[in-house]
């Protein structure tokens, strides 16, 4: 792969960011637990003290007036959602002699024979905060709880003096402030690598405060924080000091770095050669659904979910990898008319500005797919186009990242029947394997019954499922792995390979 190299003074310094990583990846690999949990309540310390001025720099760069409550989504996604990264890594690495952290956690064996393992509520906080919320980790068939610790903390049980340094290049996502730092922290404390981060050109803003609250980091060496436009990122990629990437982004981004372009990577994806021999993990996003099983919802259970389905699509002004982006109903439902209605007139409501490039552009291919498009004005904000799923291929297999959503409507006879018919339309005809929703009522899922409604969503091949919340809330939970639907390949990547979060540092698993 040829690429331009950007500036001579950036080049120079991108030199001497990767000697001093490459100089320091065989020490942080050495580096005791007692050091990395000094380090990591180093980290907590600084970023208390800069986390207003985070949350001011990404609001003020989403053009949020001052005081605005959206601003309320920065802090989540941003210093809190590291501050509690570091508190998971820190509530392992103290109980990480003889993993006793995992006499903490409830497991319950499911039909097929697999491990769950209920990792939230695991402390005060999560009962506090975040009451009648639960999270599962549904370990891959093998694992078994006689040697359930053979599967968590496998980068501790090498010695030190054992273990083999290596340098990643992570790629940051440019929308939600929180992915590269917690990338970041998966590299370093789970897979014992230093890092070189570099920032998407959309949020380099955070640089400086990134680096203050990172500075224990730095100052090991185990870190270096750069910028820089796109050419830079794909010189970086071939820079002989890399020993691995992780990218959080595009499926044509990752396909780029991992095949090159043109008739040539056609060539050596066909060939299975792929031009960048490097391990490569990633995060791509996809077109997540929302599954809206049938059953006897009152005006309020509308309403409610009215509320949770538009934040599903429009968090973060709809520029989430996991956003809500297929609605699945049964046809001829009654109640979906009503919950629609009230879903368009909420999101018409969210005037907020659309600070991601390319956002129109995107949007205008949405909607000139469309047959008969839905258009809801949203003020000054681009409109939310609402497509028939049908009307075109793309809307199955093209992320729109911004205020596009479709609908499909699927004949059933019963709401077992619809959800399992939902779940294969999901699995067979949605590209991406991120994260999935099931809102579906309580009397609903008790007529179906527990044995056969976990058989179901089983089948699901997505990484997060969640049901009655949005999958999103699972990259907040600390504990649960964050990632694509395990078993992807170069060449069909789908949402991508590997996981971060996960900080029991668990292998083999998913998140339910």
């Amino acid at each position: 792969m040829s690429h331009a190299r950007p500036g001579l003074t950036t080049c120079s310094q991108y030199d001497a960011a990767l000697h001093a990583l490459s100089a320091a990846r065989q020490r942080w690999a050495e580096t005791s637990v007692n050091r990395r949990l000094a380090l990591l309540r180093q980290i907590k310390d600084a970023l208390a003290g800069i986390a207003p001025a985070w949350v001011a720099a990404a609001a003020a760069a989403k053009g949020l007036p001052a005081g605005d409550p959206l601003a309320g989504e920065e802090w989540l996604a941003g210093p809190c959602a590291l501050m509690v990264g570091c508190n998971g890594l820190i509530a392992t690495l103290e109980q990480l002699e003889e993993k006793t952290f995992l006499r903490r956690i409830p497991l319950r064996t499911l039909a097929d024979g697999r491990l769950a393992l209920r990792v939230v509520p695991g402390t005060l906080w999560d009962r506090l905060l975040l009451s009648g919320v639960r999270a599962e980790i549904w370990m891959q068939p093998g694992v078994n709880r006689a040697h359930l610790d053979r599967y968590a903390a496998r980068a501790y049980d090498i010695p030190p003096a054992a273990r083999q340094g290596k340098l990643a290049l992570v790629l940051g996502a440019g929308n939600v402030a929180s992915i590269a730092p917690l990338d970041v922290l998966h590299k370093l404390f789970i897979e014992n690598q230093v890092c070189l981060l570099k920032l998407n050109p959309v949020n380099d803003y955070l640089h400086d405060l990134l680096a203050q609250a990172l500075a224990p980091l730095i100052a090991m060496d185990a870190l270096r924080i750069v910028t820089g436009d796109a050419r830079a990122g794909a010189w970086l990629t071939t820079h002989p000091a890399v020993d691995e990437i992780h990218i959080t982004g595009s499926r044509e981004t990752h396909d780029v770095i991992v095949w090159g372009e043109g008739e040539t990577a056609r060539q050596r994806r066909a060939a299975g050669t792929p031009l960048n021999p490097r391990r490569v993990t990633s995060e791509l996003g996809g077109v997540s659904p929302t599954i809206i099983v049938p059953g006897p919802w009152s005006e309020a259970d509308i309403a409610f979910q009215a509320q949770q389905l538009a934040t599903q699509k429009m968090n973060n002004g709809g520029f989430n990898c996991v956003a809500s982006q297929v609605l699945i109903l049964q046809q001829g439902w009654e109640p979906a008319t009503a919950l629609l209605n009230q879903l368009y007139r909420l999101i018409a409501a969210n005037t907020r500005p659309d600070y991601y490039p390319g956002a129109e552009n995107r949007l205008t291919d949405f909607r000139l797919r469309a047959r008969q498009p839905l258009e809801i004005a949203r003020g000054d904000a681009l409109p939310l186009i609402v497509a028939n799923t049908d009307d075109d291929p793309g809307f199955c297999q093209q992320e729109v990242f911004g205020p596009g959503l479709s609908v499909t409507r699927l004949e059933a006879d019963s709401a077992e029947s619809f959800l399992r018919q939902a779940i294969g339309y999901a699995n067979q005809r949605l590209q991406g394997t991120l994260g999935a929703n099931i809102v579906i009522h309580p009397r609903t899922r008790k007529a179906i019954g527990r044995k056969r409604f976990n058989a179901l969503i089983a089948e699901l091949r997505y990484g997060t499922v969640a049901i009655n919340c949005w999958s999103g809330v699972a990259f907040l939970l600390a504990p649960c792995p964050w990632g694509a639907f395990p078993g992807h390949t170069l060449d069909d990547i789908q949402s991508g390979r590997g996981k971060v979060h996960n900080t029991l540092c668990w292998r083999k698993r998913s998140a339910r």
